[in-house]
């Protein structure tokens, strides 16, 4: 195959990030992903057609052996061919992403997303600076009726051991994934889980004599809440709720989780909205997957091994230009307090295919925000909360 210094380059940091997997996988994707750059594109043609161009082969040629990527072994030509399984790059893609973090703690946003009538995605991704990067996933046929619990059991499973121990885990779940089996999932790892949960139920804290209406503990605007107790009367969940209503917003945020009052704050569920700007990334925000036309889920999870590393390698660079900002830049990519005017994927994008043309390949780290302090909620009594009530 012809030479791309470029390519060459970038299969070698690949293979470094990626030390226990043969060195024809990591090429594989190293090989995929750097052709997605050049593409802005995930899609089989488009990539072939940009690497065709760089390495003066025919088009044919490279999309035949990208195709072969995601297709199983048995589906291959040759002898000893051997497939993708998206499972063992968990561990790989946590250690790159994590990789000299001073602070032990990470955020893991559990969600779905789906492909028309054709795919259910159940992804794991780690949020960072307004993006999530996936590092598990269960592809599933949309028709599918099994259980979500056991895959995102298995999900967390890998993303488990691809940390380790002695990190604080953080994961976020929005309304449609609200379960105590998942809540306790998360608490056997010692993790701690921040789960939004719907309006309808009720809630009796600690001390309290009655269950009262999850509603209520949020609402006015600008009430904020939080205690210890007892939720769902007919199979009881010890836990925390957590409520708070912004002006504007038509229901609060009812959250449950296992850290007790004053070690969590209900403002930090914001960060969940990350993993929706991270599917926007891998769909019409960036990578253009929802045009896909693969029809398999299991060759779709194989694909799904580029996307993320190829969304971690422009999160990676975009990331270090926002920490680290060049001295002319007036004023800085990203002030405290204000919401980013350019996503780190649109800025590493930039900067990775400035750097192709001046002949290097930029890479780059991830270093994480720093963590806010929770803001203390006072303690309500149910004398106090009951007088507060107003009734129509």
């Amino acid at each position: 195959m012809p030479r791309s210094t470029q390519l060459y380059t970038w299969t070698e940091r690949v293979a470094t990030q990626f030390p226990d997997l043969p060195k024809h996988q990591a090429a594989a994707v190293a090989e995929w992903s750097f052709g997605m750059v050049l593409a802005h594109a995930s899609a089989l043609t488009a990539v072939a057609v940009a690497l065709a161009a760089v390495l003066g082969q025919a088009v044919n040629t490279v999309r035949q052996r990208l195709r072969e990527r995601y297709q199983p072994a048995g589906r291959k030509a040759g002898r000893g061919r051997t497939e993708f399984d998206p499972a063992i790059y968990c561990r790989p893609l946590i250690r790159w992403i994590t990789t000299g973090w001073t602070e032990m703690r990470v955020v893991i946003a559990l969600d779905v997303t789906n492909l028309g009538d054709r795919f259910h995605v159940r992804t794991a991704g780690i949020v960072y600076r307004g993006c999530a990067i996936p590092v598990a996933w269960a592809v599933l046929p949309a028709d599918t009726k099994d259980p979500w619990n056991p895959h995102w059991e298995r999900l967390l499973d890998r993303v488990s051991a691809g940390l380790g121990k002695g990190w604080t885990v953080l994961v976020l779940t929005d309304r449609g994934l609200e379960s105590a089996d998942l809540f306790r999932m998360i608490t056997a790892r010692q993790w701690h889980p921040l789960m939004r949960v719907k309006t309808v139920g009720s809630f009796r804290p600690s001390g309290w004599h009655a269950f009262r209406p999850l509603r209520s503990f949020a609402a006015r605007e600008g009430t904020r809440f939080a205690a210890t107790g007892t939720a769902y009367q007919t199979a009881p969940l010890e836990c925390t709720l957590l409520a708070c209503r912004v002006a504007g917003c038509a229901d609060p945020w009812l959250l449950w989780t296992d850290l007790p009052v004053g070690a969590a704050d209900p403002c930090w569920y914001a960060f969940r909205a990350w993993i929706e700007q991270g599917f926007q990334v891998i769909k019409r925000g960036g990578w253009q997957w929802q045009r896909t036309r693969i029809t398999d889920p299991d060759w779709v999870a194989r694909v799904w091994v580029v996307v993320a590393v190829a969304t971690l390698w422009l999160v990676e660079v975009g990331g270090l230009a926002e920490f680290e900002p060049r001295p002319e830049t007036v004023p800085a990519f990203r002030t405290t307090g204000r919401p980013r005017i350019h996503r780190l994927f649109r800025i590493g994008l930039g900067l990775i295919l400035a750097g192709l043309l001046c002949g290097t390949v930029p890479t780059g780290r991830l270093e994480p925000e720093p963590w806010p302090d929770p803001v203390p909620i006072p303690a309500l009594s149910e004398a106090e909360f009951m007088a507060q009530m107003t009734y129509p």
